[in-house]
């Protein structure tokens, strides 16, 4: 499934004045990079996957519209899948592009 590009194109406006970021595709999407880690990606299978604190994991999966990010069979911490109903106006886009923005900057870059 090929990501939605119209998505994609939001979250290119909302990152533009961040400093290191550059576009990758990655896992049937396109990830947007902090100094070369990821920080959020457009999900081929809809959606955004967003980096977050390891220790809110837990917390923010009691949000609307977000559900665990699962790798190989297994929740994966430090990341959240947000569906497109929590990402329908800029306002929401922004809270969830900004916090993965803010923790790829928290990590060395690569």
């Amino acid at each position: 499934m090929a990501y939605d590009t119209d998505l994609a194109d939001r979250v290119r406006e909302l990152i533009a004045g961040e400093r290191g970021v550059d576009e990758k595709p990655m896992f049937g999407g396109l990830a947007f990079l902090v100094d070369g880690n990821m920080s959020v990606c457009v999900s081929g299978h809809g959606g955004l996957m967003v980096r977050v604190p390891p220790e809110e994991t837990e917390r923010l999966l009691d949000l609307d519209h977000v559900e665990p990010m699962i790798m190989a069979g297994r929740q994966t911490r430090g990341w959240v899948r947000v569906s497109v109903d929590g990402l329908a106006n800029t306002r929401q886009l922004q809270t969830w592009v900004r916090r993965g923005v803010e923790q790829a900057g928290t990590l060395p870059a690569k």
